[in-house]
């Protein structure tokens, strides 16, 4: 291993096999996973997680199109920001550089409006 300051660099120079999410960023979308499975709205999700792109998608149904996928591309992270959230007929939702703003538009859904 190389020490360059205080980072440990295993192998400087070989890009990542798979891009993954982090455990708090999992975390995160795992949790909107779960309000979103209590209030009724989706019922499954898979994970893929390719050489470039790491893929949350969520459904309503097992057998139909994702209803929202979110994916993380570190590529795009010096341009329009590596989080992109698709719909459920491929449109671009919304990017960004932070995991949280890119998450809204489907946290929104989640919020009612209570009659007094």
């Amino acid at each position: 291993m190389n020490f360059l300051g205080d980072k440990v660099v295993a192998f400087p120079g070989r890009k990542p096999l798979q891009v993954g999410f982090s455990r708090e960023e999992l975390t995160r979308i795992l949790d909107l996973y779960g309000r979103m499975v209590a209030a009724g709205k989706w019922r499954d999700y898979a994970m893929d997680f390719t050489r470039d792109v790491a893929v949350f998608a969520a459904f309503r149904r097992a057998a139909e199109r994702p209803q929202a996928r979110i994916e993380k591309r570190p590529s795009l992270r010096g341009k329009q920001g590596m989080w992109t959230l698709y719909g459920e007929h491929g449109q671009v939702l919304k990017r960004g550089h932070e995991l949280p703003g890119v998450m809204a538009p489907v946290e929104r859904r989640l919020l009612k409006a209570i009659d007094d």
